[in-house]
Order: C-alpha cells, then structure tokens, then sequence
C-alpha cells in the first residue's frame, strides 16, 4: 500500500519545511519503481541536543509493490542504511501495515523489530461505524453538543495557533516528546492532503485533530483536548469521532488512529481511549536501525530522564 507518507506530494510538502530534511530511496525494476522508503531527518534544541536528537523517520514503513522481491528489500534497506547512517543516530519505520512477510530481511538488513499497536477502523459502511463506536463515546458526543460545543471545518491561523498551543501543552507535560514548531501545521493546513478538525466552545479552540489522507485512508496524525475542563464537554471524544466521520462519508476505505502504545506498557489511557470508537486492534510494529549505538544509549537516557521528570 502506498500511504500518504511515501508519495512524492508529501514528499514536496516536506521540502517547505526548512526544520526538517526529506530523503527518499528508491528501487527500480523495468523503469517501475517496486519499493520506496521516504521520510525525514529530524532533531531538536539547541547544538549539543540537535546533534544526539538526529533521528530519519519512515512514517507508513515502505512502499512494496505486490511483485517486489526479497532481493530487492534488501537492497533498498541497503541503499537507506547508506544513505542516512551518517546523517542520524537512528532509523525508525513506523509501520501503518502488515510487513511481518519482510520481517527476516529486515533483521538481515540489521534492523530490529519493537511491538507497537496500532487501531485500524473499516469505515467503509457508514451504519457499522454507528454501531462499533461505543455508547460511552456517543453520549459524551451528544452531552458537547448539547453544552454548545462546535466543530470547525476550515480554521483560520489563529485558530490553528490556539489548537497548537493545547497540542503542545500535552506534548511537554504528558507525552514528553518533541512536537514539530508551529510551523509545520501553519504548512500542513495549506496541503491538499490534509484536513484540521477542530472543537470550539464558547468562542474558545478546546481540541481536534490533524487529518492527512490518501485514496484509501485517512490517519489521524495529531489530536487533544482540554478534556476534564468544561463541564459535560469532551473535546477530544468529539474530535475523534467528527474525524471518523469525515472518513466515513467521504468515501475512504479505513481510518488510521496510529498508534496505541507497545504491549507490557500496563493501562495505556490513549489505547483505551481509542478501544471505544470500534477498530481493530493490529500489531503492525517498528523496525529500528542504529546508526551509533553510543550516542544512542546517550539520547535514550536523555528522554527517559525527560520523561521522568514530567
């Protein structure tokens, strides 16, 4: 399957990033190409963090043509290894696919395999959705609604600022990871691949989503909320079930949710959060490569200290 993440208009929507640095590898047979790794360099903070922060990020994993040979993932691992392990301290594919039949070669290729869930919904019937998405999940809906809470459609700047401002409050104090600037989803709002959902109450930007989708597909790539605010108001339960929606009557086969967590990691809330709305549980996984096991292990201590902290 060929994701958003792996076509070359996301490809041209990543070079208007200049925080970030887009790679692409390729493997041709005939003229055709039958596999593509594309994704980005990323790193944060100042000299000493951007340089042990380098990362090259596969969102998707690969694009493999059905007739793609083993030879041929071989050799296009061969040719990302190359190209990137001098550029980053680590490459990650973070699989929205079944790459379990390749698992061998990877592992060849040096790349280790990490558990990861992720929930996939068929939303291809629109009375199914209705019936998968859990009676919890449709009060909280219609209990917003009913309190005056609003989607909107088509943000304007300021309104992305304010969801961004909430995006990155959950990123610094819970998550504990680096989000992208602001930026980023002032450009991404200009793609044709995208679409922002957002919750208004009261005037006031309380939550949404970031929506990017292919002819297939619609991944839920970014979504909060001030939920426990407002009372009887469930921004994020609303932003996630309009997104469906929005899935749903546009014609797209499956809603990606995009991740929930790796198994032993005890009650993960946001898997949780997403068990309700009725998609499929997969394990669909990562492959890591380590570039620099060294400074690796040093970026590793760093975020887990982070993350501690919070």
């Amino acid at each position: 399957m060929n994701s958003i993440f792996q076509q070359l208009v996301f490809y041209h929507f990543l070079e208007t990033i200049e925080f970030l640095k887009p790679f692409r590898f390729s493997v041709e047979r005939d003229g055709r190409e039958v596999g593509v790794m594309q994704g980005f360099i990323q790193k944060d903070g100042g000299p000493v963090k951007c340089y042990l922060s380098r990362r090259a990020i596969i969102n998707g994993g690969p694009a493999l043509s059905d007739d793609i040979t083993e030879a041929e993932v071989e050799v296009l691992l061969h040719k990302c290894v190359t190209g990137l392990r001098n550029q980053a301290i680590y490459i990650e594919t973070r699989n929205y696919e079944d790459y379990s039949a390749y698992r061998d070669v990877f592992e060849k290729a040096g790349f280790r395999y990490d558990s990861h869930y992720d929930f996939i919904i068929n939303v291809e019937s629109a009375e199914q959705v209705d019936q998968n998405i859990g009676k919890s999940r449709k009060r909280d809906v219609k209990s917003s609604l009913h309190s005056g809470a609003t989607i909107i459609n088509n943000p304007t700047r300021e309104e992305i600022v304010s969801f961004y401002a909430i995006l990155s409050d959950l990123y610094s104090h819970k998550i504990g990871t680096p989000l992208f600037p602001l930026q980023f989803f002032l450009n991404l709002n200009q793609a044709p691949f995208s679409k922002f959902l957002l919750v208004e109450y009261k005037g006031e930007v309380i939550g949404g989503t970031v929506l990017l989708f292919d002819d297939n597909t619609v991944y839920e790539w970014f979504a909060c909320g001030k939920d426990g605010v407002y009372k009887n108001v469930f921004p994020s339960t609303m932003a996630t079930y309009y997104s469906i929606q929005f899935a749903s009557k546009n014609g797209f086969k499956l809603f990606d949710m995009m991740g929930a967590g790796s198994p032993g990691d005890g009650g993960y809330g946001v898997r949780e959060f997403k068990a309700k709305f009725g998609g499929e549980l997969m394990e669909y996984g990562r492959f890591r490569y380590v570039c620099s096991p060294c400074l690796y292990s040093i970026g590793k201590a760093g975020v887990s200290i982070l993350k501690k902290k919070r």
